[in-house]
């Protein structure tokens, strides 16, 4: 007897996808991609979190400034405990030799005193010019110039818009200047006659 084949069962035969199976799968990749997701973002926040700044055991006992990355640390033991963003003068490359010039000196001096009330937020002064600056200078025929300080913002800017203005650029005529908040911080942790070091 000849049996005919029934056309449903062919198709039923494994050709008709298992709807139940189709929406599981599909929902088990979307969930892997979501927490594979969660995790990347996850490495990403750890990656951009930044550690405190080490803990200050014991006075600040140097000051270094490396002009080339515009950068000022705070030393205490032997450990860079501080480290702030610093805005130079208008020509910031090389040593000063003459007033005017809008540079910062390059070499060892001393923070002697200080100025609370100065022109800009804060001043602390850099004992420039030593002895042989002034000799090189009166050589060369300059006036060696002076009062380079490590200060804040002038006074006169108030606003938060006009602060962020100054942050990152080079503007001063051969100070170190940071912003407010840090210099309140250098005000408080470094005492007169700490030793600064200008590297170029």
């Amino acid at each position: 007897m000849k049996v005919t084949p029934n056309p449903m069962q062919h198709i039923d035969s494994g050709r008709r996808p298992n709807t139940q199976r189709t929406r599981l799968s599909s929902l088990a990749a979307r969930l892997l991609g979501t927490l594979v997701l969660v995790g990347l973002v996850g490495l990403g926040g750890c990656a951009l979190q930044q550690e405190p700044p080490p803990q200050i055991t014991g006075p600040v006992d140097k000051v270094v400034v490396r002009k080339s990355i515009r950068q000022l640390q705070l030393v205490s033991g032997g450990q860079v405990v501080r480290k702030y963003r610093i805005s130079l003068g208008g020509s910031p490359v090389g040593h000063k030799y003459r007033e005017g010039d809008q540079r910062t000196p390059v070499g060892d001096y001393t923070l002697n005193w200080r100025n609370p009330n100065s022109n800009y937020y804060k001043a602390i002064h850099i004992s420039y010019p030593s002895d042989r600056d002034r000799m090189v200078s009166r050589q060369l025929g300059y006036s060696p110039g002076g009062m380079i300080m490590i200060h804040g913002l002038p006074n006169y800017v108030l606003s938060e818009d006009l602060r962020k203005q100054y942050a990152g650029r080079d503007w001063t005529h051969g100070c170190i200047a940071v912003q407010n908040h840090e210099i309140d911080e250098i005000w408080r942790l470094v005492p007169d006659g700490t030793p600064i070091q200008i590297l170029p």
